[in-house]
């Protein structure tokens, strides 16, 4: 069994006091119940995916990066938990329900998606609220391709997500840490969007555990948490879904959640960021900075989107 091992960066630097308190107590609880040292699950299926013109010619993260330094509050609020507390967790048999404001309600079978649906590699910037950011190449499919299956009704103007609950899998859910199941929400023409994509695999493989197995919201032009992991549920409705982050701390991130430089969050500037996994001096100390880009360098594609809106106080 490893001995825990403390983080480079302090994670009071980078996570709420209240939640850094909590993962302390999620540590201790973990221990007594012999989770710590459990690995990742195996993510070793290739998918056979085409390559997409949606690419960016950014340096790619290392894998070892993307996969060890993440934000999976289901498995702990440290950056290294999800890789090192997920191994419990079974991705597979799994299905989604999509339900609400749909002409056909539809439970699908994941397997059956990644079998039949067109699937694509493609190498998106990934940008995190707590400002540092990865370019990751994703394999998936566009979200619009599978809502457009149930049929969405005219009257539907938004889409709920929720990622699946299992307190026997998921060790994180044993602490308030937020209103467990983890939501979030887009509006509908959000959703149907090309670049909106669900994701079953990045760098050629199945998605592992502590990246949202097995499938994940990928919207690109949004902050990390908007991308949901770990999908059971997806829900039309005519009303703002509420979302897990706006419930917790509605002052800190909004429902829309855009990649914004000119809009900082009360804790962290969002004008510049850290590219983890390049430069030298290591992972962390030789980071390279960038100035970040609006909708995360996305706005030819996506700034028609908000037209009129306002968008320091829709953030």
């Amino acid at each position: 069994m490893p001995a825990y091992k403390v983080p480079h960066i302090p994670s009071l630097e980078i996570t709420p006091k209240s939640l850094y308190l909590k993962r302390r107590q999620f540590l201790a609880g973990a221990v007594a119940s012999g989770l710590v040292g459990l690995t990742g699950a195996d993510a070793s299926a290739a998918l056979n995916a085409k390559q997409s013109s949606y690419i960016v010619n950014d340096k790619i993260t290392p894998k070892k990066d993307a996969t060890t330094y993440n934000n999976y509050y289901e498995f702990g609020t440290g950056k290294e938990d999800p890789a090192q507390y997920s191994g419990n967790f079974k991705p597979m048999p799994w299905k989604i329900k999509i339900d609400g404001m749909v002409g056909k309600p539809m439970e699908v079978d994941v397997a059956d998606l990644i079998a039949k649906m067109p699937l694509e590699e493609r190498i998106y910037r990934f940008r995190c609220v707590e400002a540092w950011s990865m370019v990751i190449p994703w394999t998936g499919f566009m979200l619009s391709d599978l809502l457009k299956q149930a049929e969405p009704l005219g009257s539907a103007k938004y889409v709920a997500f929720q990622t699946a609950l299992r307190p026997e899998e998921m060790p994180g859910v044993a602490y308030a840490v937020l209103d467990w199941p983890y939501k979030e929400g887009l509006r509908l023409d959000e959703a149907m969007h090309p670049l909106t994509i669900m994701a079953v695999g990045m760098y050629g493989d199945l998605l592992p555990n502590q990246n949202g197995a097995p499938i994940r919201l990928v919207v690109p032009w949004k902050y990390g948490f908007k991308n949901v992991k770990s999908i059971d549920r997806i829900t039309l409705t005519d009303q703002q879904p509420v979302t897990a982050w706006n419930m917790a701390a509605p002052d800190e991130y909004g429902f829309y959640s855009n990649v914004n430089p000119e809009r900082d969050h009360p804790r962290w500037s969002q004008a510049s960021e850290r590219v983890l996994g390049q430069g030298g001096g290591g992972f962390f100390g030789g980071a390279t900075r960038r100035d970040t880009e609006k909708f995360n360098g996305y706005g030819e594609e996506v700034a028609s989107l908000y037209t009129g809106m306002d968008l320091i106080a829709n953030y």
